[in-house]
């Protein structure tokens, strides 16, 4: 399913609630707007949280650290993420009018507190060299099974460059993922497919992505398409970057140059 939510009265745009809509993808999801001098504070006692900067600056501070995230929009391609467990006490303050992304969902495990900077981003480089370039595109990850164990969660980043594709060969996997998408120049636009169901992304829409379901993405010739996907690992079966079930159909184009 695609939606195209607006901000409400809180300057949050809604994706996911763990008790509300889209239960099934179990975490809680939205972007929020805060303006120049606003803050905004949370301290979840059940959930653990990351933050990812999506434009503007902002200053996050927890414990006895303070950190500070900038970034023009997201396809400059500078990450910033701070990723906490529960009963961690975040203030994010904007020198800017800012806009960022919160992912939420239950963990009872304590851990440190991360502060993922550009550098510390694992970027990939997928499709170059098949397809004839049409699959080409830059993955980044955040975090994930590999560097947090202790985490329910995935966070990553998809740079879809203009008129190709991405999360390619057509695929899908257990756990639940959610997409975000934003384009460059803003009204740029491209096909979403989730499963049978085709859907035309746009600047601000987003996906729900349930098991079973392929899941492959397009953007228009001239639209450079990014998109934030996050992942709710499941128990006994976490997500690993190997865990993609491909169409029999088209399982060919996996190993085709």
């Amino acid at each position: 399913m695609l939606e195209y939510p607006e901000f409400n009265e809180q300057n949050e745009r809604i994706l996911c609630e763990m008790n509300g809509k889209h239960p099934e993808m179990r975490m809680n999801i939205k972007v929020k707007r805060l303006l120049k001098g606003e803050s905004f504070s949370l301290c979840d006692p059940a959930n653990e949280t990351a933050f990812l900067i999506l434009r503007g600056a902002l200053t996050a501070q927890w414990a006895d650290r303070k950190e500070r995230m900038q970034r023009r929009d997201p396809f400059e391609k500078t990450p910033y993420c701070l990723h906490v467990c529960r009963n961690t006490a975040v203030t994010i303050q904007a020198e800017e009018d800012s806009e960022f992304i919160i992912q939420q969902t239950d963990n009872d495990r304590d851990f440190p507190p991360v502060f993922y900077k550009p550098e510390d981003c694992l970027y990939q480089h997928f499709g170059k060299g098949q397809w004839e370039g049409t699959g080409y595109r830059i993955c980044s990850t955040m975090f994930d099974y590999d560097n947090a164990p202790y985490s329910n969660m995935v966070m990553g980043e998809v740079f879809n460059q203009p008129g190709r594709w991405s999360s390619y060969p057509p695929h899908h996997h257990p756990q639940p993922e959610v997409y975000y998408y934003q384009f460059n120049p803003q009204q740029g636009f491209g096909a979403c497919f989730n499963g049978d169901e085709v859907y035309k992304s746009v600047d601000g829409s987003f996906c729900t992505i349930t098991d079973g379901n392929d899941h492959q993405q397009v953007t228009a010739p001239g639209y450079e398409m990014y998109y934030v996907w996050m992942i709710r690992h499941l128990e006994g079966d976490p997500w690993f970057k190997t865990t993609r079930f491909y169409s029999k159909e088209h399982e060919w184009l996996v190993n085709a140059d």
